[in-house]
Parts: structure tokens; sequence; C-alpha cells
């Protein structure tokens, strides 16, 4: 939750931006923008505003082509059942140890439910006063009566042929409302004071019952349920609400516009003048669930100058506004992945599998009740198999695998040399009893010694921590939490694909570090050795408030002719350790016949 609530402030501070970006171009392009257009780019916003709620990820435009690669550009493949999981690895298992220490997340959470429960009780408060409008407009509708008047009723059956609606739609009039008004959207409805029955020509009731019935051809009924809704979710947003507000004010001049279309210029100042007859004569009124012909004093006004000013408009200029549109469309397409907070809680690794060889396959089986994912990659035949993409490509925290890399980042800087790796134990006292005693890179990384990578990385630094990080593309390379645990369940995150890219640059030195370096950080995670085939690998545990919620293991076969690097992850509220991957992850290297 308070992930949650920290990106949704962060999506709103953008939106603020966005809502002056749009104000500008309107005001740059206005004799280019017609109303009806205007109003189609506050359209565009009102979907943006949706986009921090979607239950999914968002990815943007450019990346549609990849996404729709990961269901039917590479085939799926089932693995064979497997019978006893990790009997046949204990020789690696057991090498590979397995220590974590827990982190405390419940400030965090506090603070998120705070929030939380600020934003709730507004959103209460803001569906209280939108109901007490809904229910209003209702009483308004049980009082009213179908309309008996039979000149008024012919004006309104011209009036739907006029626009084109063969859609039977009731007509009543009531006492207790001063504007006509449109409701409903599956069963619409219109609603006339009885007052301009009485008071208005049958040319100024013609042009008001057309300028309603365009509200339904454009669907603003339906429209302005979904402002409602808006309007509740960001109760607390003033640009929002000022954004609304010109919104509305566009849908009443797009519709404006629309009963100008049809009509010809003496009819067009006629319509200006119907409506300053019925906003002299009538006060006033405004219901959300409806459309109105007239809500504001303001907004009359530049009704009136949009009419008096009005030109129909050229082709180029439909085609200009057209491209403005199309080309608004695309940017909100293009930044929709900054404002889904699914994708940024879920922080997903953008893969391009454009030129990747890759299979997916069903390995379901091997990891029981755990949600996991499996990447193998053989470097000689550049294929890759992936069980379960979507987690694959989720960036998570390293925990104690990130230790390969920092190991490297020290050998780098001299801090320790493969000859000499030894760092004094300080005498403090730790959860694990093996980590009591002094270290080299070989015992520390077996052992997953926390206190000796936390030694090289204060030695080393935020800043060039972060540039190793950067130089080799380590997921997100966010070093931004405590030195002493920004890998542990912190801001450091990686995926399990990246994970593997990683482990075969490494292989291939793409990094220009030095050969010595490399072959000591491999001589630290290699885990067992016979005639033809060595493992190397390391694993990590994220543990929250005591529970194992994150397990990894990640290395790398060289076997005969064939180098594989692989990556296992599994979650769960509980369990998931580093361990119980190395099992998973070295049984399917069994079956698979890539170890022996």
């Amino acid at each position: 939750m308070f992930l949650f609530m920290i990106h949704f402030l962060i999506c709103n501070i953008y939106l603020c931006g966005i809502i002056g970006m749009l104000f500008l171009l309107k005001h740059i392009c206005r004799k280019i923008l017609s109303p009806r257009r205007q109003y189609q780019i506050w359209l565009l916003f009102l979907c943006l505003l949706a986009v921090p709620f979607l239950p999914f990820s968002l990815k943007g435009i450019w990346e549609w082509v990849p996404t729709l690669g990961n269901n039917f550009l590479f085939p799926k493949t089932t693995a064979a059942p497997l019978s006893n999981v990790g009997e046949t690895t204990d020789f690696a298992v057991n090498l590979a140890n397995d220590f974590a220490v827990s982190v405390n997340q419940d400030s965090g959470a506090f603070w998120g439910w705070i929030l939380a429960s600020i934003w709730l009780c507004g959103i209460f408060i803001a569906t209280i006063k939108l109901c007490r409008s809904y229910l209003h407009l209702r009483a308004l509708e049980k009082s009213a009566l179908p309309l008996q008047n039979d000149n008024i009723r012919q004006l309104f059956v011209s009036c739907l042929q006029e626009c084109g609606i063969t859609k039977e739609i009731p007509i009543f009039s009531t006492a207790f409302l001063r504007t006509p008004i449109l409701v409903g959207f599956w069963k619409p409805r219109i609603y006339l004071p009885i007052s301009i029955l009485n008071d208005s020509s049958q040319e100024d009731l013609r042009l008001i019952l057309i300028h309603e019935l365009s509200h339904h051809k454009h669907k603003d009924n339906l429209i302005n349920h979904f402002i409602n809704l808006a309007g509740v979710l960001y109760w607390f947003h003033p640009f929002i609400r000022f954004a609304f507000k010109d919104m509305r004010s566009m849908q009443e001049m797009a519709c404006d516009a629309a009963v100008l279309e049809a009509l010809d210029a003496s009819q067009r100042l006629e319509y200006g003048n119907t409506l300053l007859r019925f906003a002299e004569r009538n006060a006033l009124e405004t219901f959300p669930a409806a459309a109105s012909l007239i809500n504001s004093k303001s907004q009359m006004k530049r009704r009136i100058l949009h009419i008096v000013q009005y030109e129909m408009p050229t082709k180029a200029k439909q085609r200009k506004s057209i491209c403005i549109l199309a080309c608004t469309a695309l940017f909100f397409c293009g930044i929709s992945p900054a404002f889904s907070i699914y994708g940024a809680e879920q922080n997903q690794y953008n893969w391009n599998i454009s030129s990747k060889n890759i299979t997916s396959v069903d390995l379901s089986n091997y990891f029981g009740d755990y949600e996991g994912c499996f990447v193998l990659y053989d470097l000689e035949e550049d294929t890759w198999q992936i069980y379960n993409m979507e987690q694959a490509e989720k960036r998570i925290s390293p925990d104690s695998t990130y230790k390969i890399y920092d190991a490297l980042f020290a050998l780098e800087e001299g801090i320790i040399t493969p000859g000499n790796s030894f760092v004094a134990w300080d005498g403090q006292e730790n959860p694990f009893a093996v980590w009591n005693t002094d270290q080299t890179l070989s015992s520390a990384m077996a052992s997953s010694v926390n206190w000796y990578f936390q030694t090289m990385d204060t030695q080393l630094g935020s800043d060039r921590l972060t540039a190793y990080f950067q130089k080799i593309g380590y997921g997100n390379a966010d070093v931004t939490g405590d030195i002493s645990s920004y890998w542990m369940e912190s801001s450091l995150k990686i995926s399990p694909i990246e994970q593997v890219e990683l482990l075969t640059k490494l292989h291939q030195n793409e990094f220009d570090f030095k050969a010595e370096n490399i072959e000591a950080v491999k001589e630290a995670i290699q885990l067992s050795a016979s005639s033809d085939t060595v493992l190397y690998g390391k694993t990590g545990t994220g543990r929250v408030n005591g529970k194992d919620i994150n397990g990894w293991f990640v290395g790398s076969v060289e076997n005969g002719q064939h180098t594989y690097f692989f990556a296992c992850n599994i979650q769960s509220d509980a369990n998931a350790t580093g361990s119980h991957a190395s099992e998973i992850a070295l049984s399917i290297l069994t079956d698979r016949h890539i170890l022996p």
C-alpha cells in the first residue's frame, strides 16, 4: 500500500505538468483546434487518469509488437514430470550455503495506510456528495410527466429525424426544473421545464432540442459518468478539477458547433440569441449526471463568443487538427507506462525479444506452491528457454546474488586482490556463527557473509557503486537505499532475465574488467566440478519481518562444448529461500542432462 500511494502521488505531480501542457497546446493551436477536437483531447486525458488503476502493466506503444511476440513468436514445450526434486543434486546444494538476515518494513506499511486512509476518506465524502446530486436528479425525474403538447411532440420527432437519430427517446416536462437536460445513456430521456414550453417560440425549442440530441449522439452522458468517477478518485487535485471544468465547457461548445454546422449563417445568429434569451429567463442549474443547456455565466460568455466568431472549419484545418489529436494520443500512449502503478510497483524489464530465439517451457511441476520462474541460456546455440515470462521480466531485489558483482567491483578498485582478499572480523556478534570469524572472498561468498560485502560497499561508496552498476547495466542500478542493505528487499532490483544476461557478459568480459578479477570471482562461486562439468552459482534469500519471501539461485554450467547460464527465482509468503530455489534449478538442469 505504501508503494501504491507513493507512486500515485508521483503520478499526480506529473499530471500537473500534463494539464499545463494541454492548456498551452490549446492556446497555441486555438485557431486550428475546433471545440470538438479540444474536447477529444480532454477525453484522451480522461483515459490517462484511468492508467494508475489498471490491474496490469503498460509498456507503451513502442513495446506492443515485442509484447505480442511473447505469445505468438516462440513455441511452447512441456517439461517431463519429476518425481523426486533435488535428490540427484545434493552434492551441489550442500555447497551452496544460504544465510539471510531479516529486514523490517513495518514503517513503510504504516505510512502507506495513513496516506490511503486520508485518500479513502476523501473518496467517501466525494461519493456522498455525488450520490446526493444523483438522488436530487432522481427526485426531479419522478416529478416529471410525459409531454402532452402535440405540436411540441411533432417538433421533437422532426428534430430526431434532422439529427439522424432512429432510437426512440422519451420527452418529459416538469415544473421543478429550470434548464433542459438529457439524462441516461442506455435509456436516454429529455426533460424540459414547463416555463420554456410556455415562453419559447417553436424555433427556439427546435434549437434547444437539437442541442440536447447532439449530446446524445456524442455519448456525452456516458462520458459525464466517467468524469464524475474520476472526480471522486482525484478529489484532492485542484488542477484536475479545473481541467474538468474546461472539459465540460468544451463539451457544450462542441454541441454548439454541431448545431451550427447544420444551420445557415442567419440561423446561427438566431441560435446565439436563443441561448441569451434562455439565460436571461432561467436560473443556472447543474447536474453532474446530466447534459444541460446552461451551466454557468462564464461558460455562457465563452459560448456566445464562439457562436459570434464561428466559421465552418476548412479541410486544411480539419487535417491539421486530426494530426494534433493523433500526436497527442501517441504522446499519451508513450508516457502511459510512467503512470502505471502496477508497472511501477512490479518494475518490469522491457526486454527486446525481436532478435532472440526463445522457447517457452512448462516447468510448473518443479515449483509446487511457489510462484516462480526459470531462465536458461545456451551460449553456443544462442537459444533461450524460459518458464513464466511475466515473472522472468519482473525486477525484484537481488538479495545476496548481488555479491557476485560487489566482489568484482572491490577487486577492480583494489580494495581486495585475487591474492589477498583477507578481511579481519571486527568482533561484533552476528546472527550466524560462521560469520564470527575472519573471512576471505571464497569463505565470505560460500557463507554469504553480509559484513564482508558491507565492508566492501562502505569503502566503495554510493557514487562508485552507482557508477559500476550503471556501467554493467545491473537492473535499475538504484543504490539509494541504506548502504548496508540497499540489496536486501530495498532499492536495488533486477529481473531473472537480466541476471542471465549479466552472467553471460561477465563470462565474455564485455565490461573490460581485469581477467584475473573475473577468475577470482568465478573461483569464489564455483560449487562443484567433475572431469567435464563445472557448476558455478550463488543463492540469495529475501527475508522480510522474519519470513522468507524471495529465493534466488543464479549461475552457469560449463559442460563439454556448451556453456549454460541460468536464473531461478521463487516467491511466496514464507519459506521461499535460496536453498529451495537451488534445489529446483539443479533438478531442472539434471533432468535436461546439463548436469550429470
